[in-house]
């Protein structure tokens, strides 16, 4: 059986199968060849759409246009075990599945039956476009226009840090249909080849290396009136932040199951390196190290499970829910990966032990989905309302 991250001793049957699946396939599909994918830069497009096989596609949309129909808590437990296997791999596709869960809560029938059966499959890829060179935690303030014309759209403007630019297929793209301001912004459907639609230079990144990132340009795009998502202007801002909400904890569960597998390696390290006369393990000063990285991975499991079941319940706190558990587990795991770098020595610097590229992966958990300093901001906009 596949090393599962995390205690399974808690679930019920359904979850534990889940859990299991999801370990599996990413014990046998993304492990082996996590260390050979960052080298060379390649893109998995082929095990992604082997992992969407199994439902991994569209984990939380409908099961009438071809979802998997599971819940956000079941979607970051998967989250969890395909980032112990490869925490780059595991982040774009969660992307892609709040792509798909965009055009499944805010798209029209028609919309939803054209699209999702192939963002399920994974036969469309899917990437968001939010961010913008100028406007990156400010998203309000975006600047791509979109102006009808007849029975089109005319898209200019340009995405930046765009995750699966130009591999993607498929592209949800926020762009500006009214005035300034939230309240102005639109959600369109841009497909790869259109006219006018083109990439820039590949981004040299320090992490995330299985994926490509680039701008996604804007020249005159010419899109159909029909791909407008929800076929209603004004609502782009809500579509994206309600979407960043499951981001955001899908991406934590990225960070929770690449520093659950650094643990795991310096756990493995310390028990069998000897020094001073004995097991590294037996030093008090690495018990305890090892003991606050544990304390660490449970409380950041334990915060997002309970954001990912609030998210579920539409509860009342469920945006501050999600901020906080980003916030917290990003943070606190990459922490971890850190410390389980350290315990490693020398050798943890080096890459064939796997170490140093999961601290790499998790760095920039920290800043995208909304950086750790604005999830604060919508925490400490909530107590201040709370007060006032």
């Amino acid at each position: 059986m596949a090393d599962v991250s995390g205690d399974l001793s808690g679930l019920d049957e359904d979850a534990r199968i889940l859990v299991t699946a999801a370990a599996e396939f990413a014990a046998k599909k993304l492990a082996p060849f996590a260390l050979e994918w960052d080298e060379s830069k390649h893109f998995p497009v082929e095990e992604l759409r082997q992992a969407a096989e199994l439902g991994m596609g569209a984990i939380y949309c409908r099961e009438d246009a071809g979802g998997s129909g599971l819940s956000r808590l079941d979607g970051v437990r998967i989250f969890e075990q395909l980032a112990y296997a490869d925490p780059a791999v595991a982040s774009f596709l969660s992307i892609h599945n709040m792509c798909a869960a965009m055009v499944d809560s805010y798209g029209t029938e028609e919309q939803r039956h054209q699209w999702l059966p192939r963002l399920a499959s994974m036969e469309t890829v899917a990437s968001y476009c939010l961010t913008e060179p100028g406007a990156g935690s400010d998203a309000a303030a975006l600047t791509t226009r979109a102006r009808r014309d007849g029975d089109e759209y005319v898209l200019t403007g340009v995405k930046q840090f765009i995750s699966g630019a130009g591999a993607s297929d498929l592209y949800v793209v926020m762009a500006r249909t009214g005035d300034t301001g939230p309240k102005g912004i639109s959600t369109f459907l841009v497909e790869k080849g259109s006219a006018g639609l083109s990439f820039g230079a590949q981004e040299r990144k320090m992490g995330w290396h299985a994926q490509p990132t680039a701008q996604v340009i804007f020249d005159e795009v010419r899109v159909p009136a029909a791909n407008l998502l929800g076929a209603t202007e004004g609502i782009g801002f809500g579509i994206a932040m309600n979407g960043l909400n499951g981001g955001r904890l899908n991406i934590a569960a990225a960070s929770l199951g690449g520093a659950q597998a650094a643990n795991d390696k310096a756990v493995d390290y310390v028990a069998s390196r000897r020094a001073f006369g004995g097991a590294l393990i037996d030093e008090p000063t690495i018990r305890f190290t090892l003991a606050d990285m544990a304390t660490g991975l449970q409380t950041s499991r334990l915060m997002l499970w309970h954001a990912a079941a609030a998210l579920d319940a539409d509860a009342p706190g469920k945006v501050e829910q999600c901020a906080m558990a980003k916030r917290y587990v990003t943070d606190t795991c990459y922490t971890v990966a850190d410390q389980a770098l350290q315990l490693h020595g020398g050798y943890g610097y080096l890459t064939e032990y796997g170490v140093e590229k999961i601290v790499r992966d998790l760095r920039v958990h920290r800043i995208l989905e909304g950086t750790n300093e604005i999830m604060r901001v919508v925490l400490g906009r909530a107590i201040a309302k709370g007060v006032n």
